[in-house]
C-alpha cells in the first residue's frame, strides 16, 4: 500500500499541496479528480518521488520512498508524466524496450521482449511499432509511452492525465486496459483524470483535491453523487444511471 502523510508542497507564496494525508488501497483504479490547480498532479509526482515533498512523507509498503534505490523503486512504482519529450529519434518498440531498463540495464533478455510485445499488443501498436514517434499523431504517441509503462510491470502504476491527445475511441481503449490490469493483473492504478465520467465508470476509489487539500475521499458512488460534486467543483451537476454507471451531465449544469 502506499500511504501519504501529512505531506505538502509550496511554490512562491502559494501552498499547493496543504498537509494531504491519504492512503492508496492496492489492487485498485484510484483517480485523483478536482479543478484545474487543485494539486492533483503535484501529489502524484511527490507520491513518484519526481518532486520532493516539503514536509510529511510518502511511504511504500510502511518504507519511505526516499529510502529506495532508484532501480528499486522502478521495478515497483512507473510514472506516466503530463508531457512527455525525448530528444532522441526512437521507434515505438525502442521506445517500449526503455520500460524494461530497470530489469535488463539496456540488455534485453527473452523474458524482456516477451513483455516487450506484450505491451506493444496490449495498445494496438503493433503494426506501426516500427513507426518513429515523430512519425506519429499526438494520440498514437500517447498509447507508445502507455504501453512503455505497461513494459516495466510494476505493481504501481501511476498516469498524470494519460487521456490528454486522446480521441474518444482511444480514451475508452485506454480505460479499458488499466481497468484489465487491476481485474486481471492485480495492478494498482492511479491516475489524474480531468473527466469526471471516466473517474465515475472506471474507477474503485476517488480522492477529490480542492485548492491543495483533500476534500473529499471515497468509493466512487460515494464521491459522484450531486452534493459531493457541488463542493468540489461549485457546480450543481445532475446524475444519470447508465448500465449501472453513474455518469454527470455537466454540460449545461448551473
Amino acid at each position: 500500500m502506499i500511504s501519504v502523510k501529512e505531506i505538502s508542497k509550496v511554490f512562491g507564496k502559494k501552498k499547493v499541496v496543504d498537509a494531504v494525508t491519504v492512503d492508496i488501497q492496492p489492487g485498485k483504479i484510484t483517480s485523483f479528480i478536482g479543478p484545474n490547480g487543485a494539486g492533483k498532479s503535484t501529489l502524484l509526482s511527490m507520491v513518484s518521488r519526481l518532486m520532493n515533498a516539503d514536509s510529511g512523507e510518502v511511504l511504500l509498503d510502511a518504507s519511505d520512498v526516499k529510502t529506495f534505490k532508484s532501480n528499486d523503486f522502478a521495478q515497483r512504482v512507473s510514472i506516466l508524466k503530463q508531457s512527455n519529450f525525448m530528444n532522441v529519434r526512437l521507434t515505438i518498440r525502442e521506445l517500449v524496450a526503455f520500460g524494461r531498463f530497470p530489469y535488463s540495464k539496456g540488455r534485453l533478455t527473452a523474458e524482456d521482449e516477451a513483455k516487450v510485445d506484450q505491451a506493444i499488443e496490449y495498445m494496438n501498436l503493433v503494426e506501426m511499432q516500427d513507426s518513429f514517434l515523430d512519425e506519429l499523431s499526438g494520440g498514437q504517441r500517447q498509447r507508445a509511452f502507455i504501453a512503455m509503462v505497461i513494459a516495466q510491470d510494476t505493481e504501481y502504476v501511476l498516469l498524470d492525465e494519460p487521456l490528454n491527445n486522446l480521441d474518444m475511441k482511444h480514451s475508452v481503449q485506454i480505460m479499458k486496459i488499466l481497468r484489465k490490469l487491476v481485474d486481471e493483473l492485480g495492478k494498482t492504478v492511479v491516475i489524474v483524470l480531468h473527466d469526471i465520467n471516466f473517474a465515475s465508470v472506471y474507477s474503485d476509489h476517488i480522492v477529490a483535491l480542492k485548492d491543495g487539500r483533500i476534500v473529499k475521499d471515497g468509493p466512487t458512488n460515494e464521491i459522484i453523487n450531486t452534493e459531493a460534486l457541488r463542493e468540489i467543483y461549485d457546480m450543481d451537476i445532475p446524475i444519470q444511471e447508465l448500465d449501472n454507471c453513474r455518469i454527470c451531465v455537466y454540460f449545461n449544469s448551473k
